[in-house]
């Protein structure tokens, strides 16, 4: 049977060194599983591989669309599918490396039937969130789907009015949906290994580390190029509600202080870490590696080279 690999982890676990170093040592091609590292001219607020580490270690999927535009789940299992193919006629094994969990599931178990959105609940969803906020909807969402809101941001706006769009137009919940659609598998054998880590307090110290770092290598610098380059971005596009970039253009608007923007950014870095980690425990058939093991690239190594040269 074909093979396949998803490495996946929290943001700052150390999914991309590690992918990298197995590149070196194993038959594998990689492919990106992150929703910020498709989008170009985005480098430093997403931690993109710089161009050396990328010239060393080729990701597919990263730097594929602008800023401005949308790029869905469907998308990406189009995409990874056709990569994966292209992958096993070269004779390599695709390791797919990321956190977007939301990826993984539909490349795995596919997609379920979502109702086609209506712009009448969606006006009225609007008018309601503007008289009692996001914060607010969300609050909303999760007395009725408590999964689906435990992963997603208060102020997650688009997500969390589709959710609430699902419901209302379905009378199911986006988690009934998901648990009913018929699972489309893959003609893989899947590896699923998680970077986790044993101590959360150490991945924090990580996630404030490299915000620190994003924001001395000129992350508000790239948000106003941005700015320059994209006359038609918003602060509503999705790329623009990644983590770090929602903060940087508020600060860039005087909505607060660089002090604020460095504490908001290492606050909403931490609460994607959780949502990744909420998504992992309720993934199947994963095994973990702690990601704060100093021997744990070459524990990966093992475990996929074993798995790669077992004959079944």
């Amino acid at each position: 049977m074909l093979k396949a690999i998803f490495l996946m982890g929290p943001t700052a676990s150390g999914k991309t060194g590690a992918a990298v170093e197995l590149l070196q040592r194993l038959p594998i091609e990689l492919i990106s599983v992150d929703s910020a590292l498709v989008y170009r001219d985005m480098d430093i607020g997403t931690a993109k591989p710089d161009a050396a580490t990328l010239k060393l270690a080729p990701h597919h999927l990263i730097d594929v669309i602008a800023p401005t535009e949308a790029y869905s789940a469907a998308q990406f299992r189009a995409d990874a599918l056709r990569l994966m193919a292209d992958i096993m006629t070269r004779g390599k094994i695709p390791l797919l490396v990321g956190g977007t969990m939301l990826y993984f599931k539909a490349l795995q178990g596919g997609l379920g039937e979502l109702p086609q959105a209506d712009p009448a609940v969606r006006a009225r969803l609007d008018a309601e969130a503007l008289l009692i906020g996001w914060p607010a909807m969300h609050a909303k969402l999760a007395k009725i789907d408590p999964e689906t809101a435990a992963r997603l941001m208060t102020t997650d706006s688009q997500r969390i009015q589709r959710a609430l769009e699902v419901c209302e137009l379905s009378g199911k919940t986006m988690t009934q949906l998901f648990a009913e659609q018929a699972a489309t598998a893959l003609p893989y054998h899947l590896l699923k290994l998680a970077l986790v880590p044993s101590d959360r307090s150490v991945l924090h110290d990580r996630i404030a580390l490299r915000f620190e770092q994003m924001l001395e290598a000129g992350l508000i610098d790239e948000v106003k190029a941005l700015r320059k380059k994209y006359p038609a971005l918003t602060a509503d596009l999705p790329s623009m509600r990644c983590v770090g970039y929602r903060q940087a253009w508020q600060y860039l608007d005087g909505e607060f202080g660089l002090d604020e923007l460095r504490e908001k950014g290492i606050a909403a870095t931490r609460q994607l870490a959780k949502r990744q980690l909420t998504w992992l425990r309720g993934m199947d058939d994963t095994v973990e590696f702690d990601c704060l093991d100093a021997a744990v690239n070459e524990k990966l190594f093992q475990y996929i080279n074993q798995f790669i040269n077992r004959k079944s």
